[in-house]
């Protein structure tokens, strides 16, 4: 992008993301709700600042949160193998644990096994060997559905693929984990009274755009479409919360209140798996963290010794804490 300004090219850039924001760009306009909401430049201008235009209110940036107080396990994962899509090891001998009232981010560069240990854990991915217990049941190679009846919350890392039935309305998408149990059914009965109902409270708690619970889901815009699937998972009573990429496509002040959410449940007494692109998220949202480099846990340590030098070291495979090699000299 640089190079392209040096010769002359004007930019338009758009994102969510502020830091970006304030290290490429010249001048800053925000918009909210599609008007001008403010216009600044970089110099003059802080993340804090930025958010609150975009938002109309003040934005807490970090997150606000007690130290846990973690339980009994409610996630084992136990020397899990995974394959990828061409047949090789994308996950190797993995072994992790999740516990009551604790949040436990993945951290790691995308590529590097997270998404097939996710799908392995979920039942969306076949595991090669090794076992995944969830509250003591073993689920290992379990369909999806009794992932979910063993009290899993799912937030998918591709919500078009995994999240939502984009041709269904957004109600119908509200409860496609659930559509088959009372309260939302009768027998082989749906209760759209009851479906309704709980649309519209959630479209209004957790800000989907438009309100129109008749709505069809992929006509919404992707940070809405995220919305519904967030409204859907948190709002369901789960010991153990799997959120993927939960805020991607998010603006600052819908990153708040998700955040929000998560360290709701993991007070309410659930544990949490989050997996983030954004080392920020893990380093703000979790108790503990674990690194993945090429398949394997690189370290698994407590947030106080989780420092954003030491995660960006172990992400690319370097372990400062193993003895160096010595050199052979002739």
């Amino acid at each position: 992008m640089r190079t392209l300004l040096e010769r002359g090219v004007s930019i338009i850039f758009i994102s969510h993301k502020l830091k970006e924001v304030l290290e490429i760009c010249v001048e800053i306009v925000v918009l909210r709700g599609g008007k001008v909401a403010g216009h600044t430049q970089p110099g003059r201008a802080t993340e804090e600042s930025l958010a609150e235009m975009m938002v109309g209110r003040e934005v807490l940036l970090e997150v606000d949160k007690t130290p846990a107080t973690p339980g009994e396990a409610v996630l084992r994962v136990e020397n899990l193998v995974v394959l990828d899509d061409r047949r090789l090891a994308a996950v190797k001998s993995v072994t992790l644990e999740v516990r009551a009232g604790e949040i436990v981010g993945i951290a790691g560069v995308q590529g590097n096994g997270q998404t097939e240990l996710i799908e392995a854990i979920t039942g969306l991915r076949k595991a090669e060997s090794g076992h995944v217990r969830i509250n003591g049941q073993d689920v290992t190679n379990a369909p999806p559905r009794r992932v979910i009846e063993a009290g899993v919350a799912h937030v998918p890392e591709d919500r078009q693929k995994n999240g939502m039935v984009s041709a269904f309305p957004v109600k119908d998408n509200l409860v496609l984990q659930t559509y088959y149990i009372d309260p939302y059914a009768d027998g082989i009965v749906a209760d759209d009274r009851a479906i309704e109902a709980s649309a519209r409270e959630l479209v209004e708690r957790f800000d989907v755009r438009p309100r129109n619970i008749f709505s069809r889901i992929g006509a919404l815009s992707g940070g809405n479409q995220q919305k519904v699937i967030i409204a859907r998972e948190l709002s369901r009573q789960s010991r153990l919360l799997i959120a993927a990429q939960p805020t991607r496509g998010l603006d600052v002040g819908s990153i708040e209140f998700i955040h929000k959410q998560i360290v709701r449940m993991r007070d309410a007494g659930a544990g949490v798996l989050l997996i983030s692109a954004e080392l920020d998220e893990i380093l703000s949202l979790s108790d503990r963290v674990v690194v993945m480099f090429a398949g394997k846990v690189m370290d698994d340590m407590p947030i106080q010794n989780a420092t954003r030098n030491l995660c960006g070291l172990l992400m690319a495979g370097v372990d400062p804490k193993a003895a160096p090699r010595e050199v052979n000299q002739a």
